[in-house]
């Protein structure tokens, strides 16, 4: 037996989900963008790189502060400007941690960029320094290793073009290939020995120059691994071929 209703309650929640996808699908691209990320990046980890909290929430939080103030006007009072900034402020805290929660949920804590900068979530977003693509590429590990570029379908293997390892990660790329000893060397001296992607963030927003002595490792290193792999697509016509195919197919 259906419900009176039921059909049509369906198909509003339907209509809901298909347009908060497509909401989040925009929001998306826009935080990449901001973030410098590949478009490969998650919506959790492109809008927390690019400190864009979820437009959903942002939407609940304006809902709520035009409520408190139409209330308040409506019970005959008036509503100074101090009041409308407590409020704004409140409901924005309170925005503020629903996010933190929902990226709380374990299939989103297991990423590897959230899982670094949840614990320093608050942090995180009140730092000023702007995100850039080569740094982006390390901490999400979307960018040229051989892991990500074998998963894409750039490379046959994910191999290390730079060692012996065989496997090429963004953590391989920071914490152990020895192509890149000499600016690990510089960047240890300033951040401390420990290379996990968290220790890395706390020692990042612990100080600029922190920040700046990352910026500058993922930099280096990420030229000259583009530049090795363009040299290898043109020595190796079945590379330039596997590149303009997924490129035929993200665009």
């Amino acid at each position: 037996m259906v419900l009176y209703g039921a059909p049509v309650w369906s198909n509003r929640l339907s209509g809901v989900r298909r347009c908060r996808a497509k909401i989040n699908s925009l929001q998306r691209r826009m935080a990449i963008r901001i973030a410098r990320g590949y478009r490969t990046v998650s919506f959790e980890a492109a809008t927390l790189l690019a400190r864009f909290p979820p437009l959903d929430i942002l939407a609940d939080m304006d809902a709520k502060v035009y409520n408190h103030i139409r209330d308040i006007r409506q019970s005959g009072n008036s509503v100074p400007g101090a009041v409308i900034v407590r409020v704004r402020r409140q409901e924005r805290r309170h925005a503020l941690e629903r996010w933190r929660e929902r990226l709380q949920q374990p299939q989103f804590s297991r990423k590897r960029v959230v899982d670094a900068v949840l614990p320093h979530f608050e942090t995180w977003l009140k730092r000023g320094e702007r995100i850039s693509y080569r740094l982006t590429q390390v901490l999400t590990g979307h960018g040229c290793f051989g892991e990500y570029l074998k998963k894409i379908g750039r490379e046959a293997t994910a191999n290390c073009h730079h060692c012996e390892d065989d496997l090429d990660s963004a953590q391989h790329t920071l914490e152990e290939c020895p192509a890149w000893a000499s600016e690990r060397q510089v960047l240890v001296a300033k951040i401390g020995r420990d290379l996990s992607l968290p220790a890395v963030v706390t020692a990042m927003l612990a100080e600029t120059e922190n920040w700046r002595a990352m910026a500058s490792f993922c930099e280096t290193v990420m030229i000259q691994k583009e530049a090795a792999e363009r040299d290898r697509e043109r020595t190796d016509p079945s590379r330039r071929r596997r590149r303009q195919r997924v490129n035929h197919l993200n665009a």
